[in-house]
């Protein structure tokens, strides 16, 4: 029940954290864009309607108009989120190495040192070993009950591994849907840019007479920078998910198979 209340509080605070992280986001975004990208040192003329200062590109992505702010924010957020699940599932492993806390369990479980193993836990933390210490809660109990039969003990000693399961693996996987949802989010944000660039780009060159260089060339750059700036976004998103889901699955596997060796190693021991 304990861990159960803890795991509410965790996830209460992160969708608080998460809520708070794309708001600030979004105002550094529109910080960024209008008083660093566009300060007016970074133009000729000190002008920011004007042209760029020659090589200056923060002048340049300031070009990109009301939709970089946007974009910003998309990049601000993958990392902002990257830092975040680093460290959480840092956390989750714990302490030590998972290949030796699992097979220093295992032997701890052959030779019965039930309360050696909590110890382990405790040292270890993280999920991995919060799930395996879950388990060893009920183990020396079902081991001396006297009213249960054994296929009855091994499934009791299951459910618990599997509840204790089920509790941690939300919070590894939490807030992955939003670095998920960043790699399609900024390529559109990116897109309707795109698009409002042209739109401006097609309306210089339908001017009367000579078509209005400026708006044309200004029109064909917020096209172009929104689309660079979008796909950037999608990219490093896209990266920082494939590779949280190659942690979170790594560490998914590891408690699987501290889960199956409590269960075998605690199905031995019962006659």
């Amino acid at each position: 029940m304990a861990q159960k209340k803890s795991s509410g509080l965790k996830d209460a605070l992160q969708s608080i954290f998460a809520s708070g992280a794309i708001i600030i986001a979004i105002v550094l975004g529109f910080v960024t864009w209008k008083y660093i990208m566009g300060n007016p040192v970074n133009f000729e003329g000190g002008n920011p309607a004007g042209h760029p200062m020659p090589g200056n590109y923060l002048a340049i992505i300031y070009k990109g108009g009301y939709i970089v702010p946007l974009l910003i924010a998309c990049v601000l957020t993958a990392i902002i989120f990257f830092i975040e699940r680093s460290i959480s599932i840092s956390k989750a492993k714990g302490k030590g190495k998972l290949n030796l806390f699992v097979s220093n369990i295992r032997e701890l479980l052959a030779s019965n040192q039930i309360e050696e193993a909590k110890a382990l836990c405790d040292k270890q933390k993280g999920s991995l070993a919060n799930v395996v210490k879950a388990g060893l809660h009920r183990y020396k109990d079902l081991q001396d009950d006297t009213t249960l039969m054994k296929d009855q003990k091994v499934l009791a000693i299951q459910k618990e591994l599997e509840e204790a399961a089920a509790l941690e693996l939300p919070m590894l996987s939490k807030n992955l849907v939003i670095l998920s949802t960043l790699t399609s989010i900024s390529v559109l944000i990116g897109l309707i840019g795109t698009v409002l660039g042209m739109i401006k780009a097609f309306a210089a060159l339908a001017t009367a007479g000579a078509p209005d260089a400026l708006a044309l060339a200004t029109g064909i750059s917020e096209a172009l920078i929104n689309t660079a700036f979008g796909i950037s976004g999608s990219t490093l998103a896209l990266i920082f998910y494939n590779y949280f889901t190659t942690k979170v699955d790594a560490l998914t596997f590891k408690m699987d198979e501290a889960n199956f060796s409590v269960i075998q190693t605690f199905g031995s021991s019962l006659k």
